[in-house]
């Protein structure tokens, strides 16, 4: 069943009124992008990606135009899904709902944090990279930072709304930074991190499991990429196979005539 209560209602009302990864970029001057690694094929990521999804994403955000049981599509049975990724009043049928009460966000907080069926292609669509690499990079640089309402801020997306829902996995961590001058001027340019307290993962550990996360997010907002890329594929093989015996059938036609 899944794992409930790691964000709270508070939490995910914070989220709401501030504005989880709407359409607002990272701020000028930020940090690059880290490429994302590319594992929509890989079916082990995807589900490791699809679990750490359900407990840590769905418990405040939506997935309202992807269904459980398309899990099957990424190698997991019905017995799976039904045993490790719904609450016991979901059926396997259902679409991916928030546990957070939609009415209750909205009266609250005047609205509910966003739909992330498809966050991976809006993201691309709003030229952020190819939507995976902002993702990638924005959920390993969060940093505590005690004057923001959640106590978090982040590297690539500068007072985001957002609490940092991993820090247990990753632990703290704090930007380094370097004075630096340049044309006459000192500025602070970005150095790396310092860990400040231990998570439960290594850092190799977290970024690998946030790399299967966002190839979820990838794969979920277009399911069958995959097999239309397979496609794709087939399809150009046989029209290049198809060429060449034209091409020999013409010329030994046309080798005839005079």
């Amino acid at each position: 069943m899944k794992t409930s209560g790691l964000i709270s209602k508070a939490a995910c009302a914070i989220i709401a009124s501030l504005g989880l990864l709407t359409g607002a970029h990272a701020a000028e001057g930020g940090i690059p992008w880290d490429k994302a690694p590319n594992k929509t094929n890989d079916l082990v990521s995807l589900q490791n990606g699809a679990k750490l999804f359900v407990n840590y994403c769905l418990n405040c955000h939506s997935a309202a135009f992807m269904r459980y049981n398309r899990l099957t599509d990424i190698g997991l049975t019905l017995q799976q899904i039904k045993d490790n990724l719904l609450f016991t009043t979901d059926k396997v049928g259902d679409t991916m709902v928030a546990a957070i009460d939609p009415k209750e966000a909205k009266q609250w907080f005047g609205g509910n944090p966003p739909d992330l069926t498809v966050i991976a292609r809006s993201r691309a669509a709003a030229g952020q990279g190819s939507g995976a690499d902002y993702l990638y990079t924005y959920m390993r640089t969060f940093y505590p930072d005690p004057a923001k309402p959640t106590g978090w801020n982040n590297l690539a997306f500068p007072n985001v709304g957002m609490p940092h829902v991993l820090w247990q996995l990753q632990g703290n961590r704090v930007p380094v930074y370097e004075t630096e001058t340049e044309h006459g001027h000192e500025v602070k340019v970005f150095k790396g991190w310092e860990q400040v307290t231990p998570g439960t993962m290594s850092t190799l550990e977290y970024d690998n499991a946030v790399g299967d996360l966002v190839s979820y997010l990838q794969w979920m907002g277009e399911p069958a990429q995959n097999t239309r890329k397979r496609v794709g594929v087939g399809v150009l093989l046989f029209l290049a196979l198809l060429t060449v015996f034209t091409w020999r059938l013409n010329a030994s036609f046309w080798k005839e005539v005079k």
